[in-house]
């Protein structure tokens, strides 16, 4: 537990009166994990080295922040009272610098249009219709198996590992779907599906998955303030692979000796924009491998999943593991036709439809977020202008209908409402997306959607304007190379 769970619970008048009253500025200076000081509601927690928190280590996301507006997101309501162990004093106001009252109006304005959308029911869900999804997942399942155990056909086998990574596609975004508890107010019971779809069906670990995208939502876009913060997002550390900003591209110089990029980092960002694709048809690969170690316990893939799992565990210490493991064994029976097939033949089949599979992923969330703006963590702007600025939406568009693009994304296609408001169900979304446009436009919020063709090519331009300041920089400071 925290530091601040050792403080007293403030009962009476008198105790209230000396309550300890801090700046925005000593707020600021409690940043990492061992040290970390949380604002909501003008009300100061120290949450210092709370691993065991419910949500686990994101609740360092916003240490030496203001965690208002991201924990109404997350959290049910009434989930405050868990907080109050934690107490540690109030904000001072008129401390916070650049918050004039046009922005306390604009804060005000999107919490209110939340409450609307609250009591206008559009965060309950249409049991029937993630019923429907479900049913057609298992569908497009069992059509693949059929494929391969009724046809020696090899088009057909090809066909079928297609489908197969496209079922693995669907089963991500039914999982993602009720882990965010979109579907079940017992959360448990979003769990539990979460586990069906996620480690068996799809091979993903649940507590790996929840500690990687819960702190993507919270800091999305956002590079690290330091090496010991947790603020920046894990979906784009991917140095030494892609840089999507010059800062990021020469992050790593810090790390070498004499200051200057590996030769490898060279080689790779200078082609970023050609290797992009072909780095996210293997995508899935290290997914898979960073899942199955963090399900047996035999390492993470952050320091900040390292010490969660270390200190927290996994949520299901049993099922975690053994529904991966289920996941593994009849995917193996699969591509190998249950032992009829070489190891070559099983081997073309399991990488099509990995690969494809990571190809149908990637391209959806990394239309998503990659190419928007980027920002240090210490700069980051209010919750709604943070989501809204780094979020593109995907529309239908080049021959690609808006039936199409709203099936094969999953949700997604309205990445921006699902990032303002991630527990409202799918099929609530595009009603949402209305509203939420028109709150964009009457306070003049950039607000940003393109096609599928469209948004791909914003970002490989993106990485090729990032490669190209790159490359001109590291000539301006090393002139002689």
């Amino acid at each position: 537990m925290g530091k601040g769970g050792r403080a007293a619970v403030l009962k009476t008048k008198e105790d209230k009166l000396m309550v300890p009253r801090y700046t925005w500025e000593e707020v600021k200076k409690h940043h990492t994990p061992k040290d970390a000081w949380v604002v909501h509601q003008n009300k100061v927690y120290d949450v210092s080295d709370w691993y065991e928190h419910p949500g686990g280590a994101v609740i360092f996301t916003h240490a030496g922040d203001d965690m208002t507006d991201i924990f109404a997101a997350f959290h049910a309501t009434g989930s405050m009272k868990t907080m109050k162990p934690f107490f540690k004093g109030e904000l001072i106001p008129e401390s916070v610098v650049n918050k004039d009252q046009k922005q306390l109006d604009f804060e005000k304005g999107y919490r209110d249009l939340r409450v609307q959308m609250i009591k206008a029911g559009m965060f309950k869900s249409k049991k029937g219709f993630y019923l429907y999804k479900c049913l057609f997942n298992m569908a497009m399942w069992a059509t693949a198996v059929a494929m391969v155990v009724y046809s020696d056909s090899a088009p057909v086998h090809i066909a079928s590992a297609l489908l197969l990574g496209l079922f693995w596609q669907q089963c991500g975004w039914l999982s993602h779907d009720f882990l965010h508890h979109q579907v079940f107010q017992n959360r448990l019971f979003g769990d539990m599906v979460g586990l069906f779809w996620g480690n068996l069906m799809q091979g993903f670990s649940v507590s790996w998955w929840k500690n990687k995208h819960n702190g993507h939502h919270a800091v999305t876009n956002l590079h690290s303030t330091s090496p010991e913060s947790q603020d920046g997002d894990p979906d784009i550390d991917t140095m030494p692979l892609l840089a999507w900003s010059l800062e990021q591209a020469q992050s790593l110089r810090e790390l070498e000796k004499d200051g200057k990029d590996t030769g490898f980092v060279k080689l790779a960002i200078k082609f970023q924009a050609f290797t992009y694709f072909p780095i996210l048809l293997l995508a899935r690969i290290s997914w898979l491998n960073e899942s199955f170690k963090a399900a047996l316990g035999l390492g993470a893939a952050s320091e900040n999943a390292k010490e969660e799992f270390k200190r927290k565990g996994l949520a299901y210490p049993i099922a975690e593991p053994a529904l991966l493991l289920c996941f593994h064994a009849w995917n193996l029976a699969l591509c190998c036709k249950f032992g009829e097939w070489s190891f070559a033949y099983s081997a073309m089949y399991w990488m099509t439809a990995t690969c494809s599979s990571g190809l149908f992923l990637a391209l959806v969330f990394g239309l998503g977020h990659n190419g928007m703006a980027t920002y240090e963590a210490e700069k980051r702007p209010d919750f709604w202008n943070l989501q809204v600025t780094t979020t593109r939406n995907i529309t239908g568009g080049h021959g690609m209908p808006q039936f199409f693009v709203d099936w094969f994304c999953g949700g997604l296609q309205y990445q921006v409402e699902h990032h303002l408001f991630p527990t409202m169900p799918r099929h609530n979304l595009a009603k949402c997306h209305t509203l939420v446009d028109s709150f964009c436009k009457k306070w003049g919020v950039s607000y940003h959607e393109a096609d599928m063709i469209d948004g791909n090519m914003e970002v490989l331009r993106h990485l090729s304007t990032v490669s190209n300041d790159f490359v001109s920089e590291m000539i301006r400071e090393f002139p002689a190379m």
